[in-house]
This record gives structure tokens, C-alpha cells and sequence, in this order.
């Protein structure tokens, strides 16, 4: 059997076990054999017992097993006798190597002692003689060295003598920093020995030092100069020990003038436009001489740079000091934006300062200006939008209170209908160009606008919304719902009680038109041009709310007419309050013809025809009249029973037609007196008729009056009949409502004997006649 028949494994188990038995014959290195005496590995233990493996082996193996475990054990010993001799043949070669080595060496060894003997003779040689030389010259040697240190302090001497005259060439060549090293160098001498030996020496380089430390502060004040000169001259001036504190103040002093000087003028911001060909590329106008105030900046940051170079100690001073000069530019800008300026000037101006800000920042990058004045310029455009507002609010007021004219200019024109139309044109066109103005903003590519787009289109529609609350508080205050702080009388005026009447009837129509066609449009524009913003956060809801604002007006136009109607019926509710108390019923004379107040009455419905007439549309064709099967009023009834009781007695027939009217009332069609107003003029004019008919009927309930004066309201309201049916759309509800008033007066009177018709007849046609003449038809 072979050897490749064996493992590797096993092979080299077996090499490991042999070296360490022939190198560690102590048992106690290998493996304790008394674990393994019950196993059939202990064959390559020390402790091995021949008799009991082979008792164990014929144990638990067969015949079979026990030839083949012969034969493999019998493979193995001729393995282990093969290794044995290859591990003596490799180690007696190393053995016959390593003595050859040794041999060698001995032999290169021979003769080194001799060599070492004779170098170390060689060295104790070259000692004894340096060791000589040393000594014999010994003495010239400290000799030399006086000397040489006689003739250092002779050159020092010689300088200290020298130094006035090289102080005065350095001036002449304005080679301070030579002159200042040579007398600082000096500076211990003559501390020592400035006030004996070399007097006349220290004096005369002092003289010299003054006149230099007076060159360097011109120089370091000089705006000539550059930076590395005046930081130079600072750095001199220092180690001559001059307080340089004073100067830093004088230095700082003079920045804040210039300061001063750098900043915006308001009669220069007033000139400064931008072309408006082209919003994106607008360039300043020539109007100030922008090159030389660039200029001024420049040097200005030139100058602050050098102060920090040249007292680095100064604490933030130079930073501030650029920051003050951004903060001075917006205050001046802030002024001048509360007046009436156009989007075109406020670039310009806007162009100005952000061109300062980064030139002084290509000098200053620590200052960071441009991050600084991001929250002026916040400010700045936060107010110009609050104020282009407060501007179209004042537009809207006085184009409004143009129905302030005298009578006879009013007599020549319609002065509510031109005040309502330039109210509507101040509204819609107004906020149109304040759009395209705020627009020019966002289209302007000045990196100070971009960065504050968001915010501008926040404040926009944040101006929008607050823009109409503050218009519909302007509408109460005009229409004398809410009362006026003294700030608001120089707007609000001092309305007639007319002409206060008609502005509120155009407030009202004018809320109409804000709230249908003037939000609607500015809501369009806006979601066009100014969609987006986000910088006041989401969370803080929508900034504009357009159907917020329609409900507002809405509110406000509904309440702005019956505003109106509510003056109105006042005004007249006060002339017929006159009518009532001023004479005594109980003595009235037979009347003759109509009251005048009648006139009165027709007169002030003809002013608020003409007012609405101006302002309001009509409505449609839908006259409420009273049909036959329905009843009939007070008159025609009393006319039909007029020639059944002509023979009645005049106390009979009063009773009989008091009964009559009573019971007609029972058989009337069920009117509505007090309907909502609508925008028309018909509606408006109708509300007003019954409300002061409704006042008249209260009025007569007051009063007592005798057969004549119940006979005069007869006559007066019968009058009425035809003038108010030719005024107003419902003549139903009018008819009841002056049957209402008769009947009031009768119920109020001590003998209730009406007119005789034909009477009756005969006034009302006269004065029929004379109303119709004095008030012809107008087509």
C-alpha cells in the first residue's frame, strides 16, 4: 500500500506528533493518555498498552475488521519509518551548514584586535595635540573676542550719533518704516543713557519722530491714500507708542460724515425714474449723477475695509456703520412712499439702494448687507402698497363727494349720475392700474424684488381684502351711519341734508357694481398676475376672499337703500308732521282748495324721482291695479251712492258712508304695504309714497278736527289720488293707503260730513289744471 493511499490530513497530524517526539521527550508535553485509554486512538500516546488496545480491538471488531486494520496499520509503520529517515537526512544537513559558517567566521576574526590597538594609538595622538593648539591660543583668542565686542559698542555709539541725521533722509524718502525700526532700536539707549551722554542725540531724533508721527497721521487720514498705506501708517504710529485711540474716533467721526453725505436726498429720490420700455431692462434715469454717488460708495466701503485693517479691535463698528447706511436709504425711501409715488420711481429708488448694497458687499462680505436689507426693504414695499391703497380709497371718496355742488351748478347737469359713474371708474380702473403698478414690481428682475416676489403677492391681495373693508366703513361714514373722528371731517365734509340723501342712493348702486362687476374683475387679475405668494403661511388661510367681499357689499348696498329710503321718508314725514300740528282742526275754515303741503308733498317726490332717475334703472311694467270684482275705493264707492242719497240729511249720509267704508274695507283684496326695496326706480319711489302715507295716516290718528277740517283732508288726498298713481308701479296698495287716511280723519272728526261731490269735483279739477301746467309730462 502507498503512501498517497494516506490523508494529507492525517500525514501531517503524523509528521507534528513525530518532531514533538523527537524534540520533547517530556511526557508531560503531549496529551494526557489516560483519557484515551479506552479509545482505540491511544495507539500514539507515550503511555500506549500494547496488551489492552489489542484486548479492546478484538472486543469490538471482527475477524474482517480486525485483517483489515493489519494491513493499514501495517501501510503506516512503513510511512512512519519513511518520514523518520527523510527527518534525519534534512537536520544533519543544516548541522554539516551551520559548522561550516562558524569556521569561517573564525578565520576572518584573525588580526582584528591588532588593527583596533593601532586606530585607538591614532586618536590619542590627535587629542594631545589639539589639546595643544587650544592652549597656546588660548589668550589671543579672548582677545580677539574684546574686540570684537569693543567694536559692536563703538558701532551702536556711532549709530546712536548717526541716527538724527538718518531720521532726516527717511523723511525726505518717505521711508517711515525704516525710521520708525531705527529709533525704536535706539529706544533702550536712550532710556539708559538719554539724558547724559547722548542728550543732544535723543533731542534731535525726538524732533524727527514728531515730524513723522505728523506725516503718518496725514497719511492715515488721507483718503488718498490706500488701505495698506493708512493700515501701515496706523501699525508705525502704534509702535512709536502714540495712542491711536484718539485717532480711531477722529476716523470713525469722519466715516459718520460721510455717511451722512452718501444718503439719499429727498429731492433726488424725487427725480429718479425707470424707463418703462422695458420693465426687466429699466435703467435709471440721468436725472442725479448716479455714476459719481456709485462712486462715493464705493470709496465710502473702501474706507470702512481700512478701518478694519487698520484697528481690527473695532468691535462690529465698520459693519454697523454699512448697515446704518441701508437702514438711513429705506427711511428715506419710507417717507417718500407714504406720498403718491408711481411703481416706476420706487425702482428707481430701489434700483439705487440695492446697487449700494452689493458694491459695498463685493468689499464687505461680512456685513451681509444684502440679507440685511431684505427686511428694510420689507418694510419699505409693505408700506408703499399700504399707501397706493389709502391713495385709491381717497380717489373713490372724491370722485363720491362730487355730488357736493351748489344748486345751480347741479340745476345744469345730474350731478349724482356723473359722481356715481367717476366712483365706478375710480373703483374699476383704479385698482386696475394700482395692479399694473404692483405688476411692474413682480416683472422687474432686480435680485432684491425676486427674493421678495412671495411677499409682494401675499401683500397684494392682503391690501385687496383690506382694501374693501376700509371702503365699505368709508361707505358708513359718507352715509352718515357711522360717526366721523376728526381725522375723517376733512374727507367727509359737511353734507347738506340733500345732497347727503343722493350720495347714499349712489353708495348703494355703487356697492351693486362692486360686488357684480368690479370684484369679479380685480378676483380675474389677480389669479392671472398674482397667484402664488405663500410667504405669510398656508396655515393663515386665503389672503384675498373675493366672495367675502361680494357678501359684504351685498350687505352694505341692501342697507345703503334702505338708508335711503329711510332719509327720505323722514324728510317728508317731518313737512307733514308740520302740516298736522301747526293749525287748530277744531276752528279750521271750509276749505277753499288744495293745501299747499300738497305741493310740498308732490314736490319732494319729484326730487326723489329725479335722484333715482339718475342713479337707478327702471323696473318692469307691472302696475298693480284693483279689479272691479274686488271692491272700489272710499271715493268711487261714495260716488256710487251719491245719487241714491242725495236726499238724505247730511248727518244721515256721513254715517251711511263712514257704515260703507267700514264694510268696503271688509270685501278689499289683501295688499302688502311694506315690501323689500329693489334696485329700480319704481320700487324705491313706491316704498318712500307708502311709508309716508303710512306716516300721514298716523299722523290724522293724533289730531281732532271738525267738519271742515276733516273736508280739507278729503279734498288733499283726494287730490293725491291722481299725481301719486301716475308716480308710483303699486296703485292698489296706494289706494288703500289713502283710504286709510280718510278714514283715520273721520274716525278723528266731531262732524264727518265729506264734501259735496260736485265741490269736491270742482276743486280737484282746478287744481288738476294748475299742477298740470306747472309740471308738464316730461317724455
Amino acid at each position: 500500500m502507498g503512501t498517497e493511499d494516506v490523508p494529507l490530513d492525517d500525514k501531517a497530524k503524523r509528521m507534528r506528533d513525530l518532531l514533538s517526539s523527537f524534540y520533547s521527550p517530556d511526557p508531560s508535553s503531549t496529551n494526557d493518555a489516560s483519557s484515551n485509554h479506552g479509545s482505540l486512538d491511544a495507539i500514539d500516546t507515550t503511555s500506549f498498552d500494547a496488551d489492552q488496545y489489542m484486548n479492546l480491538l478484538i472486543r469490538k471488531s471482527n475477524l474482517e475488521a480486525l485483517l483489515q486494520r493489519h494491513v493499514e496499520m501495517a501501510a503506516e509503520i512503513k510511512n512512519i519509518d519513511t518520514d523518520l529517515q527523510m527527518l534525519v537526512y534534512e537536520n544533519y544537513n543544516k548541522f554539516i551548514s551551520a559548522t561550516d559558517a562558524i569556521k569561517r567566521m573564525k578565520s576572518n576574526i584573525v588580526g582584528m584586535e591588532t588593527n583596533m590597538e593601532h586606530l585607538l594609538d591614532k586618536i590619542m595622538s590627535v587629542q594631545s595635540k589639539s589639546d595643544g593648539v587650544n592652549t597656546s591660543l588660548f589668550e589671543k583668542r579672548e582677545h580677539i573676542e574684546k574686540l570684537h565686542r569693543t567694536r559692536n559698542l563703538l558701532r551702536k555709539v556711532q549709530f546712536i550719533y548717526d541716527l538724527p541725521v538718518r531720521l532726516e533722509k527717511c523723511i525726505k524718502s518717505e521711508a517711515y518704516a525704516d525710521a520708525v525700526k531705527f529709533y525704536t532700536g535706539a529706544m533702550p539707549i536712550f532710556k539708559a543713557y538719554g539724558d547724559s551722554s547722548f542728550q543732544d542725540c535723543k533731542q534731535a531724533s525726538e524732533e524727527a519722530i514728531a515730524i513723522i508721527v505728523k506725516n503718518l497721521q496725514g497719511k492715515l487720514f488721507s483718503d488718498s491714500e490706500s488701505i495698506q498705506a493708512r493700515a501701515e501708517a496706523a501699525v508705525l504710529l502704534k509702535q512709536l507708542d502714540f495712542p491711536v485711540d484718539s485717532l480711531q474716533a477722529k476716523l470713525l467721526e469722519k466715516l459718520e460724515q460721510s455717511l451722512g453725505d452718501l444718503q439719499l436726498k429727498p429731492d433726488e429720490i424725487e427725480n429718479v425714474s425707470v424707463e418703462s420700455n422695458d420693465p426687466k431692462q429699466g435703467e435709471v434715469s440721468d436725472s442725479i449723477p448716479i455714476a459719481a454717488h456709485e462712486g462715493s460708495v464705493l470709496e465710502f466701503a473702501e474706507a470702512i475695509r481700512a478701518y478694519r485693517v487698520i484697528f481690527p479691535d473695532s468691535e462690529g463698528q465698520p459693519t454697523k456703520l454699512a448697515q446704518d447706511l441701508v437702514v438711513k436709504h429705506f427711511e428715506t425711501t419710507l417717507l417718500y412712499v407714504k406720498g403718491r409715488i408711481s411703481s416706476g420711481k420706487l425702482l428707481g429708488v430701489l434700483r439705487i439702494i440695492w446697487t449700494d448694497v452689493l458694491l459695498m458687499d463685493e468689499l464687505l462680505s461680512e456685513a451681509v448687507l444684502p440679507g440685511f436689507s431684505l427686511e428694510a426693504a420689507q418694510v419699505a414695499l409693505k408700506q408703499y402698497v399700504a399707501s397706493t391703497f389709502t391713495y385709491l380709497l381717497r380717489d373713490i371718496s372724491d370722485a363720491l363727494l362730487r355730488v357736493n355742488v351748489s344748486s345751480k351748478e347741479a340745476a345744469e347737469e345730474l350731478p349724482l349720475q356723473v359722481a356715481l359713474e367717476a366712483s365706478k371708474k375710480a373703483v374699476l380702473q383704479g385698482s386696475m392700474d394700482v395692479l399694473l403698478d404692483f405688476r411692474r414690481l413682480l416683472d422687474d428682475d432686480l435680485g432684491l424684488l425676486v427674493q421678495l416676489r412671495d411677499f409682494i403677492i401675499d401683500w397684494v391681495q392682503e391690501g385687496f381684502q383690506d382694501f374693501f373693508r376700509a371702503l365699505d366703513d368709508r361707505f358708513l361714514l359718507l352715509s352718515g351711519r357711522k360717526s366721523s373722528s376728526s381725522q375723517d371731517q376733512d374727507l367727509t365734509g359737511a353734507h347738506g341734508e340733500k345732497v347727503l340723501a343722493g350720495l347714499v342712493l349712489v353708495l348703494a348702486q355703487l356697492s351693486v357694481f362692486i360686488e357684480q362687476t368690479a370684484v369679479p374683475r380685480i378676483t380675474e387679475e389677480i389669479a392671472a398676475s398674482f397667484s402664488g405668494g405663500g410667504g405669510r403661511g398656508y396655515e393663515n388661510g386665503p389672503a384675498f376672499v373675493p366672495g367675502e367681499i361680494c357678501r359684504i357689499f351685498r350687505s352694505a348696498g341692501e342697507r345703503l337703500l334702505l338708508h335711503y329710503t329711510k332719509m327720505r321718508t323722514q324728510k317728508v314725514s317731518t313737512l307733514l308732521r308740520k302740516r298736522f300740528t301747526t293749525p287748530n282742526w277744531v276752528k279750521h275754515k271750509e276749505p277753499r282748495e288744495v293745501h299747499m303741503f300738497v305741493d310740498l308733498f308732490l314736490q319732494e317726490l319729484k326730487e326723489i324721482g329725479s335722484e333715482v332717475r339718475q342713479i337707478l334703472p327702471q323696473g318692469l311694467s307691472r302696475k298693480h291695479r284693483r279689479s272691479d270684482s274686488n271692491g272700489s275705493t272710499a271715493s268711487s264707492r261714495s260716488n256710487q251712492l251719491r245719487d241714491d242719497k242725495m236726499t238724505r240729511s247730511n248727518t244721515q249720509r256721513a254715517r251711511s258712508q263712514l257704515l260703507e267704508t267700514h264694510l268696503a274695507k271688509l270685501f278689499k283684496q289683501k295688499v302688502e304695504i311694506f315690501t323689500k326695496v329693489e334696485y329700480t326706480q319704481e320700487s324705491v319711489v313706491t316704498t318712500i309714497v307708502k311709508l309716508c302715507l303710512k306716516s300721514l295716516q298716523e299722523f290724522a290718528r293724533l289730531q281732532t278736527f271738525n267738519r271742515s277740517g276733516f273736508q280739507q283732508i278729503q279734498l288733499d288726498i283726494q287730490f293725491l289720488r291722481t299725481p301719486l298713481k301716475e308716480t308710483v308701479e303699486d296703485e292698489a296698495v296706494i289706494d288703500f293707503l289713502l283710504d286709510e287716511v280718510i278714514v283715520a280723519a273721520s274716525e278723528r272728526c266731531l262732524d264727518p260730513i265729506p264734501l259735496e261731490p260736485p265741490i269736491l269735483d270742482k276743486l280737484i279739477q282746478a287744481k288738476l289744471a294748475k299742477w298740470k301746467e306747472q309740471n308738464p309730462v316730461t317724455p
